[in-house]
């Protein structure tokens, strides 16, 4: 069996996405599901194993058991403490080098990313699986941000990249020139329901979802689906602000009809 494709999956919609795409294109695809992390409909139908987030040994092995050349990870993980984590001696050799408490998610990630590599795998994106999702600068779809809303989403975007140079999170939300919130740990969907409760009173907010300066390509893009779409309708704001040319963007054609009906403008930021 060559050419295998392993998914590593994490949390939401993206690896049951990949796991389709494979699927259309008649490509052989394995599931390494991440305990605590990925839903049970993302390996409904197709060869997968489940492995706890801190034995490495064992996913390595379950790879090559399946025969898997080439990977892509893809999904949200919430990151544990390293106590939590009970990493297996081959997970534990990998934090001694690379110092697990010293790094953010992204130098993680991109650790873990050359580790594969020197295991002999070769680590593909997610988006050379799903050619042309990305957002291209300007809107989406036929709403477009009016003047508070576009000033939230200039604030919002400078956050954003100050929030990523700390390798923090990769969205924000913003009201009217006030910061509602940031995302850290918990992701995306619950930065929107944590800060549904604080909106104001007056025009909704936007929120703004960018690349981290500097992250590995090939991991955790930022990415955008229905789910953001109707979370962000829930929460009462206007808009999403996402940065063109490097976010996902999940059932395009759903997105932004969904977008449109519920009154939401969706854009895609330029580079500054």
């Amino acid at each position: 069996m060559a050419d295998r494709l392993g998914i590593v999956a994490g949390g939401g919609d993206l690896p049951r996405h990949l796991v389709e795409c494979c699927r259309a294109a008649g490509r052989d695809v394995f599931v390494l599901a991440l305990e605590g992390a990925a839903a049970p409909a993302t390996v409904e139908g197709v060869p997968h194993a489940w492995c706890r987030l801190g034995a490495a040994a064992t996913g390595l092995a379950l790879l090559r058991k399946n025969h898997v050349t080439e990977l892509v990870l893809a999904g949200g993980v919430r990151r544990p403490s390293l106590a939590a984590l009970r990493p297996d001696w081959r997970a534990a050799k990998l934090f001694a080098r690379i110092g697990y408490r010293a790094l953010g998610d992204d130098g993680l990630l991109s650790a873990v990313v050359k580790e594969f590599e020197e295991e002999g795998f070769r680590v593909i994106g997610a988006d050379e699986l799903l050619g042309g999702t990305f957002v291209a600068e300007g809107p989406l779809g036929r709403l477009r941000p009016d003047r508070q809303a576009q000033a939230d989403i200039t604030l919002g975007a400078r956050v954003a990249r100050a929030l990523g140079a700390l390798d923090v999170g990769q969205a924000v939300i913003v009201q009217q020139g006030l910061v509602l919130g940031v995302e850290a740990i918990e992701g995306t969907d619950e930065l929107l329901r944590r800060c549904a409760p604080l909106r104001r009173d007056g025009p909704g907010g936007v929120l703004v979802k960018l690349e981290k300066p500097g992250q590995e390509p090939r991991t955790d893009r930022p990415t955008i689906g229905l789910r953001t779409v109707m979370l962000s309708a829930e929460t009462g704001l206007r808009g999403i602000a996402v940065d063109a040319h490097a976010t996902i963007v999940l059932d395009r054609d759903a997105v932004i009809r969904t977008a449109d009906k519920a009154g939401l403008f969706l854009v895609g930021l330029g580079r500054p």
